[in-house]
């Protein structure tokens, strides 16, 4: 399953930068039910590159959107435990990211579902990531996260999707930056002894892969170095 990653050179290009939920409840050890149980490489080199590449973007007055999973106590999201709930503190931006609470070139959009463009989905019917996309007249969305294979993935192949379908008519590619993509680690035979099937195994290098592998099928731009 071989993928292909090119340098992205944005100087020309209106490009706008997704985070795609790098809160605490996925990225924090011990904070959570899907919190890491310990350091994670991987974790900890994708917010230093989103914190890295998110500055220049500021610096730029180049636009940010930060997605943030919210949930509702009580209401656990299928087929998950109950995690990133309001007022639990999981919910909110890794600590090196809460400058973006106060950045006025960045966006926080609370989502209560694994695909962050649905979770946009205002009650009067418009979108969120429609609407900041088309209002910044974007061609390009580079997008990071957490996890690669999971709420990245699904957010990057529904807004190709909407691309596709001409609901921002500007939009021309979307973009994956490897470096700042991380997933969870789960053996199988950790996921055996903690009482789970042998189908909830998620090997972290391998599950990260086919997140990747699956986006470029679709037509996403995988990159390995951003140049601003």
């Amino acid at each position: 399953m071989p993928i292909a990653l090119k340098r992205l050179d944005i100087d020309r290009r209106r490009v706008g930068l997704v985070i795609v939920d790098e809160v605490n409840g996925f990225c924090t050890v011990g904070y959570g039910n899907l919190a890491p149980p310990s350091e994670s490489s991987q974790v900890t080199r994708m917010v230093d590159e989103t914190d890295r590449l998110a500055r220049s973007f500021a610096a730029s007055e180049r636009p940010i959107l930060a997605f943030l999973d919210t949930h509702e106590p009580g209401k656990p999201e299928p087929p998950y435990p109950a995690h990133c709930e309001s007022g639990s503190g999981e919910e909110d931006l890794v600590p090196a990211l809460r400058w973006l609470e106060s950045c006025s070139h960045a966006t926080l959009v609370r989502k209560d579902c694994i695909n962050g463009f649905i979770g946009a989905q205002t009650r009067d019917g418009s979108n969120r990531v429609v609407a900041w996309v088309n209002d910044n007249r974007l061609e390009y969305v580079l997008t990071v996260g957490i996890c690669t294979d999971i709420c990245v993935m699904d957010f990057v192949l529904t807004n190709l999707s909407a691309r596709n379908h001409r609901l921002m008519p500007g939009l021309t590619d979307i973009g994956v930056y490897e470096s700042a993509c991380a997933t969870y680690d789960l053996p199988k035979s950790v996921a055996v002894n903690i009482g789970l099937p042998e189908t909830a195994a998620h090997p972290q290098e391998v599950t990260h892969h086919m997140g990747l592998y699956f986006m470029a099928s679709r037509g996403a731009e995988l990159v390995n170095a951003v140049i601003l």
